[in-house]
């Protein structure tokens, strides 16, 4: 005789545009002391650590996940606050899903930013990202969120529980293929030399 699985609970939570989730299961924040390698302009990061300390915070996230395993969602907000590190804007470290097909989506909830998404086989895009606007990040694509604004930039996501990250993908490339930094008042794309190609997934 069979019998039903156990169910889990819906549960409501109350997601800020401000930034975070009161209902959270956990929140993970890094320091600007935690970012060494992820700008290219290592002087312009230990200069920006000397002068403004490496608790300086850099952006945090709060994500609720209900259970593991195939089926469940993560779902969760990431704040990412302004700044520039040299000429490139302030970032998110960025990864590439562990299991590298899972998809996840990003919406925009406050402030400006960017969404640089690459592939481990060269393709590179940005795409721009203002309250409302989402982008539907499939798998097998990099992605790091880039804030290019002035204010806090926040991302309502949402992703398979099972997906995991791979964040030395980037390192181990010498950074992303693409930098977003400043030009003028706006953004640009522009080539990493630093860049040697990603391994394959």
């Amino acid at each position: 005789m069979s019998t039903m699985p156990t169910l889990d609970t819906p549960v409501t939570l109350t997601i800020s545009p401000d930034g975070g989730i009161d209902g959270r299961s956990r929140r993970y924040e890094k320091f600007l002391g935690d970012m060494a390698g992820v700008y290219r302009d290592a002087e312009a990061w230990q200069a920006a650590v000397s002068a403004r300390g490496a608790d300086e915070l850099v952006y945090w996230v709060d994500d609720h996940r209900y259970q593991e395993g195939p089926g469940a969602l993560i779902v969760g907000t990431s704040t990412l606050l302004p700044g520039r590190i040299g000429d490139e804007f302030a970032v998110t470290r960025g990864h590439l899903h562990a299991i590298a097909d899972r998809a996840e989506l990003y919406h925009c909830l406050s402030g400006h930013g960017v969404m640089l998404l690459e592939t481990v086989d060269g393709q590179s895009m940005a795409v721009e990202l203002t309250p409302g606007k989402a982008v539907n990040v499939p798998g097998h694509w990099i992605h790091r969120s880039v804030n290019v604004g002035d204010e806090p930039f926040v991302t309502l996501f949402c992703y398979a529980a099972d997906a995991g990250q791979d964040y030395a993908l980037i390192a181990d490339a010498g950074g992303m293929k693409s930098l977003v930094v400043a030009d003028g008042d706006g953004w640009m794309l522009t080539p990493n030399p630093d860049h040697t190609g990603y391994r394959k997934a």
